[in-house]
């Protein structure tokens, strides 16, 4: 398997995971820890974990210069994209967040043509509007869209969220290339971290460990280990073979990948509409993901 293939694997991994973390964040939060705890012990638990993998790998030093970039990815990847994210989903539902959240390829091929002069080709547009198109029918569907006030300031958090993810892919593009991915993200979470605990600290205060029961705490260990710190390594990894645009169209299978999760725990079914949607998501990614010698 060539470096480019390993890189849509992982993107792909990625993607499952984040499938089914909506629904899990949202089975603990807030009724076991608020929002901006939550937030606090998942980037410290991750935190930990890409400072203790660093260990593994050779000591590489950050340019004095790249810190400024560093410091930058870690506010709008980190700190914004996941403060914005929780406290959205804890007033929202995560059908909302899920819709919310397609528009996130599109705000990275505008940042991407703007930032990093990548072409938007008509090829490339279609493959976003087409899988936006799948992902929304997929989605809108199932129903649950809400307006209502407190789900609209919801919403608007999870815009928020999708607006910085796009801005953070944009600005790990080169670094990522320059330095290992273990090497960076220490240093993208230490500083996030440092960020969010104003935030977090209160509320993680206010957690009581001796009621949660085993489940509560499992589902907090998948979004620490999994939702963070392997998505987070996946990506970076990822986004070294893989054009930003690229990357950030994988978020169209969230909603598919859920679908199936669900279908396989036989809390949903399958329906023409869906088949229709997931094809739709599928042709979006192959479009956004053909090489430029394959478009002419």
């Amino acid at each position: 398997m060539n470096s480019k293939n390993i890189a849509f694997l992982l993107a792909f991994l990625a993607a499952l995971i984040y499938g089914v973390s909506f629904t899990i964040a949202k089975d603990v939060m807030p009724l076991y820890i608020k929002p901006y705890g939550f937030i606090l012990l998942r980037v410290l638990g991750a935190t930990l974990l890409f400072w203790i993998g660093g260990t593994f790998i050779k000591k590489e030093k950050i340019a004095f210069q790249d810190f400024t970039r560093i410091l930058l990815a870690s506010f709008f990847g980190i700190a914004l994209n996941m403060l914005a994210f929780f406290k959205g989903l804890s007033m929202t539902s995560p059908i909302s967040a899920s819709v919310i959240m397609v528009m996130a390829p599109i705000l990275v091929l505008s940042f991407s043509t703007f930032f990093l002069n990548e072409k938007a080709t008509k090829k490339k547009l279609a493959g976003i509007f087409i899988g936006m198109a799948g992902a929304l029918l997929l989605i809108v569907y199932g129903g649950g869209f809400e307006l209502e006030d407190q789900s609209l300031t919801g919403n608007l958090l999870i815009f928020v969220n999708a607006t910085s993810y796009a801005l953070y892919l944009i600005l790990i593009k080169n670094l990522t290339n320059k330095y290992n991915p273990l090497t960076f993200a220490k240093w993208l979470y230490l500083f996030g971290l440092i960020m969010v605990i104003p935030f977090g600290i209160g509320e993680l205060r206010e957690v009581d460990w001796h009621i949660l029961p085993l489940i509560a705490l499992q589902k907090i260990g998948f979004i620490v280990v999994f939702t963070t710190f392997l998505t987070y390594m996946f990506n970076l990894f990822a986004i070294r073979k893989l054009k930003p645009t690229t990357l950030s169209i994988f978020i169209y299978l969230q909603p598919v990948l859920a679908s199936t999760y669900a279908l396989f725990t036989e809390s949903d079914t399958l329906s023409e509409v869906k088949i229709m949607a997931t094809l739709l998501i599928f042709v979006g990614v192959y479009l956004v993901s053909r090489k430029p010698k394959e478009e002419t």
